[in-house]
């Protein structure tokens, strides 16, 4: 079945992962996204990570649902194939560093030309402006600046630490698919394309600032000295393991606090009320932890749920891919892929229910829909031949 965005061109000039994640996401959800990438080698993301046939699994899980072509960038003739491409197409997507793709004759300027209500979407690591604008710009660089690794650390006055997990680079592609369907929506009610502009230092801020600047909100009221949480986070040791629980409402504590046998708790001034709680969250969470270690991890998730308190078993990898409700949820999927054998990934979040999200073409090989594409945009054979002996395409 078609998906939401069925009919949708997106040219894909992006590399690593903000970029190619987000295209994945709009390919999934029906877009045509046609990558292109140099011909000696390709997204670097195909040289790192584990490999099964020509593949790696970091490629593969950032470029499914897309077509590759490969096209040198460096030469006159290749950027004429990627105008010639743009006339059809709905969006552009780019994360070169600022100035590049203007040097290189593919800037929105360049492309409205040929398209004039193209969407044109530039990410970047820092923005356009700014003493930092011109600085590379990698998932930790982001979360060094943005104050991410010192939230993470748990004090200002602890070691940084890194979110093993590079959040910065997902928390862009997250913010530049739901920003590029947007644009596409205003295009259709004014008939206009526009550029739209996204940093992950903004992407960043904007993600921190729903819970963790709170007290950076009101000007003039800052939080003034040195800025920290709890030496304790929710995970809890248990007799045998490690177990999640968090007690948030008045119910969840009262719950907690009669299944691990200590009732005494709510009639605690320390304890009795959510912002007595809070004052005191070092010393009741040290309490909870004392009274967890002296159960297995099934035993309190057990006794826990009974009880209606948030809770669950801290998964490693392994376990996470076994769990059952992943399959009874169906949020794993697996296939066949022609070179690289069966692959197992996580399946597109949003469930549509008339225009499904899923799988549309499995990750492609370096180049191998360059003809198939090029074709269809009006190349000929001797075209296509030319620019092949010519080193331009591949």
């Amino acid at each position: 079945m078609p998906g939401p965005l069925d009919g949708v061109r997106i040219i894909d000039l992006t590399t690593m992962i903000s970029g190619p994640f987000a295209t994945m996401l709009l390919g999934d959800q029906g877009a045509d996204v046609i990558k292109i990438e140099r011909p000696d080698g390709g997204d670097q993301m195909r040289r790192y990570g584990s490999r099964s046939g020509a593949l790696t699994a970091p490629f593969i899980n950032n470029n499914r649902s897309k077509r590759s072509v490969a096209v040198d960038l460096k030469a006159p003739e290749g950027v004429e194939v990627v105008r010639r491409l743009c006339r059809e197409a709905d969006v552009l997507v780019q994360n070169f560093r600022p100035g590049v793709v203007e040097k290189l004759g593919l800037g929105e300027a360049d492309l409205r030309a040929v398209r004039p209500d193209l969407i044109y979407v530039s990410i970047s690591g820092f923005g356009e402006r700014g003493p930092l604008a011109h600085k590379p710009a990698y998932d930790p660089i982001i979360q060094a600046v943005t104050g991410l690794a010192s939230i993470q650390g748990g004090s200002d006055e602890a070691r940084p630490r890194m979110v093993r997990a590079m959040l910065p680079d997902k928390i862009a592609a997250l913010t530049v698919a739901q920003a590029v369907s947007s644009a596409l929506y205003g295009r259709a009610t004014t008939g206009e394309g526009q550029h739209v502009r996204l940093s992950m230092l903004d992407a960043v801020l904007g993600f921190l600032w729903s819970g963790e600047m709170d007290g950076h909100t009101f000007v003039g009221r800052e939080v003034q000295g040195p800025e920290g949480f709890s030496p304790f986070d929710l995970v809890f040791e248990t007799g045998d393991g490690y177990v999640c629980v968090a007690t948030v409402t008045d119910d969840q504590f009262t719950g907690f606090a009669r299944a691990v046998g200590h009732p005494e708790w709510l009639e605690d001034d320390r304890f009795n009320t959510p912002a007595a709680r809070e004052q005191n969250r070092t010393e009741r969470l040290e309490l909870m932890q004392d009274a967890l270690r002296t159960g297995t991890t099934a035993e309190w998730i057990e006794r826990l749920e009974a009880a209606d308190v948030p809770c669950g078993p801290i998964l490693n990898r392994r376990e996470l891919v076994r769990h059952p409700h992943l399959d009874e949820a169906g949020s794993m999927i697996e296939y066949d892929h022609a070179n690289a054998g069966r692959l197992r990934q996580a399946r597109h979040p949003a469930r549509f229910e008339g225009t499904p999200a899923e799988v549309r073409r499995e990750p492609p090989l370096l180049g191998q829909h360059t003809d198939e594409v090029l074709a269809a945009a009006g190349f000929s054979e001797d075209e296509l031949m030319a620019l092949r002996r010519d080193g331009v395409i591949a």
